[in-house]
Formats: structure tokens, sequence, C-alpha cells
């Protein structure tokens, strides 16, 4: 398993997430467990989760039974007032059964929300050891562009994968010029992608870049993590396969 730095964050996270948020679809919390702790063995240590997702929230607490010191785990939301965000850390913090989360990001959808009360908040929340960094999550490229352009977060996490355009690669490298750290949500494009070596090695030619993986069903992940350790060679033959594959949806 590879490692990287996330931004300038002392997080040093595998590069295969465990996108937790459909943990709960899966039929027994047992089941859950294997999953979970078979990513782990395997090298995988950074785990995200929302707090929208409170079902699969309280399942992933309970699943990193034995392992919770050795991982990285993360959370989200997008509440808007200081007494809510200080109110879904708590929770955060019961259902995932531990005294702190390493990321918490905070989920914003437009450029002009006023985030002086909110990041203030994380501030007292970093100072209260409740959480140990912070960053944002978005689906939009224009928010994420100024916001890593700010430097007030240390990581941003948003769609990125072969079919996202140039200006979402342009966040790419400017997260990495500035050191702030980036989490590829998507990388499947929502399941339209099929080809996963081919997904799974255009995200690889980015080193800052960490792919945060839906992961399902134990043959998903055993496929992620095949192919994470057995990536294409990156030549004339891939780009053209990549360039057919961005042919075919647009």
């Amino acid at each position: 398993m590879e490692y990287v730095s996330l931004g300038k964050t002392s997080l040093l996270v595998s590069r295969v997430g465990f996108g937790a948020e459909s943990l709960c679809e899966i039929d027994s919390e047992e089941n859950a467990a294997i999953l979970v702790h078979k990513a782990y063995d395997a090298g995988v240590n950074f785990f995200d989760i929302s707090r929208k997702a409170k079902d699969s929230e309280k399942r992933l607490g309970s699943c990193l039974h034995g392992i919770r010191q050795n991982i990285i785990l993360a959370t989200k939301t997008d509440v808007s007032t200081k007494k809510e965000l200080l109110l879904d850390v708590d929770q955060s913090l019961y259902a995932l059964q531990t005294d702190y989360i390493d990321l918490f990001q905070y989920e914003i959808d437009s450029k002009n929300q006023n985030l002086d009360e909110i990041f203030s908040t994380l501030e007292l929340l970093k100072e209260r050891g409740k959480i140990r960094h912070y960053g944002f999550a978005t689906e939009n490229v224009e928010v994420a562009n100024e916001l890593v352009d700010k430097e007030l977060f240390e990581c941003v996490q948003l769609p990125f994968n072969i079919l996202t355009d140039n200006d979402t690669l342009q966040v790419v490298q400017k997260a990495q010029k500035n050191e702030t750290g980036f989490i590829a949500m998507r990388p499947l494009y929502g399941g339209l992608l099929r080809n996963l070596p081919l997904a799974l090695g255009f995200l690889s030619q980015y080193e800052n870049v960490v792919p945060l993986w839906g992961v399902r069903s134990m043959d998903e992940l055993e496929q992620i993590l095949y192919f994470n350790e057995h990536k294409p060679v990156i030549d004339e033959n891939f780009a053209s396969e990549v360039e057919k594959m961005r042919n075919f949806f647009y």
C-alpha cells in the first residue's frame, strides 16, 4: 500500500480511501466489520463517512473496534450555525465511539456562504481536541478553486475522475502547489465508469490525490485492492484509452 501526506496536515493516509456511506447497506454488522478489517489488513488506514449517513456512521464506529487508534477517521457535515456544528461533532464522536476526529470536513455548496462563524467554530473544536484537522467538501468547482486560493482549510474533497473537466484538474494542481490535501470523491463518476483499472490508473498520475472509493461489498474491495497494486502502465496506449473513454461520454 502506498501512503501520501494529506497536504500540510500530519496525516499520512493510504492512497486507497474507504468511503463508508453505504456501510449500512451490508446485510449484517458482522459482515460490515469483516469488510472494514479486510481493508485495514491490506493497509487501508483512511476511512471517510458523513453525519448525513447516520446509520453508516454508527456502524463504522462499531466496525473500528480494536483498530481505531491506527486509522485516520474523517467525517463531515453541512449545518449552518455554531450551535448545530458543535452538536454534530459531539454526535459524530458518540456514533464513531471515539474521542477525536482526525479530519472534520465542512460541506459547502455556494461561494456566497458566510463561513466566518463556521471557521471560528472549527478552530474552537480543534483547540478543544475534538477535531485534529479540518477541510471542506464540495461538488462546486468554483467554490473549491476560491477556497484553495484562500488557504483557510487544510484539505479539499471534490469529485475528480477521468470525466471531470480541466477546471477540476486546475484545482488539483493548485492544491498540490498550496500544500492543500486533495481527496477525490466519485472516482468512478457515480458508477458510470466501469473500467476500474483505467479509472485507478488515471488518478494514480496525481501524487497528491487520495481517491475515496465507495465500498459496498467484499468483491468491490478486492478489485480495488488488486488494481491498486497492479496499476496499468501509463503510456501512449493508456492515454489513448482515456481519450476513448472521454469521447464515449462526451
